[in-house]
C-alpha cells in the first residue's frame, strides 16, 4: 500500500484563504478572516495546519490554542469532512498537547459541545475530564459546553505519554493510508 504524507506546519499570513475554507466546510464561517489574522499575528496563539500535497482540499485540518499564564486554552480543532475517521483529529490533538508541553504550559482546557460525542471521545482519548458546563454557550442553538480539562503536562510521565500517543496516532494514520513527513 501506498503511503500519502501529511504534513504538519504552523500556519501563516499565506494560509488565509485555505484557513477560511476549511472554516466554511468545518463550521459555516465561525471566524473572519480577521479574526484568523489576529490568531496568526499574537504571538500567545499557536495554529497549526495539516496539509497533504496530493489532495485538491490543501488545508486537511487545523488546530489552535491561546497560551494563558499556565495553560493551552484549544479555541479549534477542525478535519474537513471528507477526512473524518482517519486519525487526523488524533494528529492535530497530540500536535497541540506537545506544543503546549514544549512551551512549559501545564494545562490543557477546551470548550466542546455538550452533542458532539465523537470529539469528546476523542478528547477523553488524550486524558481529558468533564470539568464543568456552560449552559448555553453555543450561541448558533443554545446548546451547553462542556469544559474538558487535561492537566501534568510538565510531569516527567508526560513525555512518555507522549511518546505512546505519537506511536497509537501513526499506526491509525497508517491504517488510512497516511504518514506525517
Amino acid at each position: 500500500m501506498i503511503s500519502l504524507d501529511l504534513k504538519l506546519q504552523s500556519l501563516t499570513s499565506k494560509d488565509l484563504s485555505a484557513i477560511l475554507e476549511l472554516d466554511q466546510a468545518c463550521f459555516g464561517g465561525l471566524w473572519t478572516m480577521e479574526g484568523y489574522q489576529r490568531e496568526l499575528d499574537s504571538p500567545n496563539s499557536d495554529l497549526l495546519g495539516l496539509f497533504s500535497p496530493i489532495s485538491r482540499t490543501k488545508l486537511l485540518g487545523m488546530g489552535c490554542f491561546w497560551s494563558i499564564l499556565e495553560e493551552a486554552h484549544i479555541t479549534i480543532l477542525a478535519v474537513h469532512p471528507q477526512y473524518h475517521r482517519q486519525g487526523l483529529g488524533q494528529v492535530l490533538l497530540y500536535s497541540l498537547l506537545k506544543t503546549a508541553s514544549d512551551r512549559g504550559l501545564e494545562r490543557a482546557t477546551l470548550e466542546v459541545r455538550a452533542s458532539n460525542l465523537a470529539a469528546i471521545s476523542l478528547y477523553q482519548k488524550f486524558g481529558f475530564k468533564t470539568a464543568g458546563r456552560r449552559r448555553r454557550y453555543y450561541q448558533d442553538n443554545g446548546e451547553d459546553a462542556l469544559i474538558l480539562w487535561r492537566s501534568d503536562l510538565q510531569q516527567p510521565q508526560f513525555q512518555a505519554t507522549l511518546a505512546d500517543w505519537y506511536t497509537k496516532v501513526s499506526q491509525q494514520l497508517s491504517k488510512s493510508a497516511w504518514q506525517l513527513s
